[in-house]
């Protein structure tokens, strides 16, 4: 007797079930040998979890941002204890948010005890900056210009849709609410340390990073300033080390900001207004 295939017509199934049934059929593809087999309604359900993960509330969003800071944490991220300086870089990452924020996140900005020079963001509006990135700046508008890139992957989700692709390609069957979220949020960290974002994440956040950047008043020639100065200073920094090509994306992003809208900074720069003051922020940043 041959095996009976049931194929229903997407027509003939509710849209969230033919999505979940058709990531559940790439799943089935993935793993195609015998003792790999994985009963459909696994599969389905499994289609649903990812499905569930690209389309998470703000509050299940939040809720594993601080799953994965926590994973951090016990991983051995250090956070700097100063009040002084995570005040001065709130204020920044704030002045961002409030003026080029499109999302309704609450957003948090962290300094991190390390002397290498290294940023990045998780979801929820977690937002890190190490002490390195700090000291390497030469002004606060060039300390803007990270953290509105990395304000940047998180207004368009990108650690989200990584941890949704990684969860399709291995095949994972597990909860995003509850007891299992730390799963999920170990994939979420293992992603930060060991995978670059994607060409086009970058060139994306780069984007979204210069308006950002643009909209709270800042000078943006300060975002090529400091890719330039990171990679002529001698060895790549760490959050440069995987990114595409730097002398690429300080191309593009000078292309956009000579074709792009400008602001009052852009027309006629004011050191002290526009972050430009070296003075200032050796100051604030206690350098």
């Amino acid at each position: 007797m041959k095996d009976l295939q049931i194929s229903p017509r997407r027509s003939q199934l509710p849209k969230g079930l033919w999505l979940a049934t058709a990531l559940a059929t790439s799943v089935a593809i993935a793993h195609p040998h015998p003792s790999q087999a994985v009963p459909v309604t696994d599969l389905i359900f499994r289609g649903i979890q990812v499905i569930q993960l690209s389309n998470l509330s703000g509050q299940q969003e939040r809720e594993l941002g601080e799953q994965i800071h926590r994973n951090l944490l016990s991983q051995g991220v250090r956070l700097h204890e100063g009040q002084a300086l995570n005040r001065y870089v709130t204020s920044i990452g704030q002045r961002l948010v409030e003026t080029g924020g499109r999302r309704k996140v609450v957003y948090r900005f962290q300094v991190v005890d390390d002397d290498k020079v290294n940023a990045f963001a998780t979801m929820g509006g977690r937002v890190y900056v190490t002490t390195g990135l700090i000291a390497a700046a030469d002004n606060e508008a060039q300390l803007a210009s990270v953290l509105g890139h990395e304000i940047g992957h998180i207004e368009e989700k990108h650690l989200v849709k990584q941890i949704r692709k990684t969860m399709i390609a291995q095949g994972l069957t597990t909860a995003i609410t509850g007891s299992n979220r730390s799963q999920v949020a170990n994939i979420g960290v293992n992603l930060l340390v060991s995978r670059p974002q994607s060409r086009s994440d970058e060139y994306e956040a780069d984007r979204e990073g210069l308006r950002i950047l643009r909209d709270a008043g800042y000078a943006t020639s300060a975002m090529p300033a400091f890719m330039r100065k990171l990679i002529s200073s001698g060895g790549t920094p760490t959050f440069l080390s995987t990114h595409p090509a730097v002398p690429d994306r300080v191309k593009r992003l000078e292309q956009e900001i000579e074709s792009g809208p400008r602001n009052a900074c852009d027309r006629d720069p004011e050191a002290s207004s526009c972050g430009l003051s070296a003075s200032r922020y050796r100051q604030r940043a206690g350098r």
